[in-house]
């Protein structure tokens, strides 16, 4: 059996957001009690991390890590069509990853203790992220 949800995730520009909630929210939806999720996000300029979920330091320090090796405005990109942040936006997508497969028991995505699911926001300004769940598995 499997399932598919579309949702979308509004950013208020660079940054993590967590939405482990949500996710698990659409399982309760799927009734899947054993099988994987797979969350993809739409966007070349955002991605997905599996994360730390307790101490918001870690994703401070992962922008920072980010923010030293893509920085804004590097002369060296060509790609600058949407402002200073747009080909590292691109560059630090392609460093992450838009997609993730997740384990499901008992209806709720397997995560360690400090594991968070985050969509992060790679542009400067706002935006709609679009997000997709498929949930293949064991309907209880």
């Amino acid at each position: 059996m499997w399932r598919q949800y579309k949702f979308s995730v509004d950013s208020r520009g660079r940054g993590t957001y967590d939405i482990t909630r949500e996710i698990n929210q659409y399982l309760l939806q799927a009734e899947v009690t054993t099988g994987l999720a797979h969350v993809f996000v739409h966007h070349t300029s955002a991605s997905l991390i599996l994360c730390e979920n307790a101490d918001p330091a870690v994703r401070r320090d992962l922008e920072t890590f980010m923010s030293r090796t893509v920085p804004d405005g590097d002369p060296m990109f060509e790609h600058v069509s949407e402002g200073p942040d747009d080909m590292p936006a691109h560059v630090r997508s392609v460093l992450t990853q838009n997609g993730l497969t997740i384990p499901v028991t008992g209806g709720r995505l397997v995560l360690g203790t400090w594991q968070g699911v985050y969509l992060w926001e790679h542009r400067t300004r706002p935006h709609a992220r679009s997000v997709t769940l498929t949930v293949h598995g064991e309907r209880a």
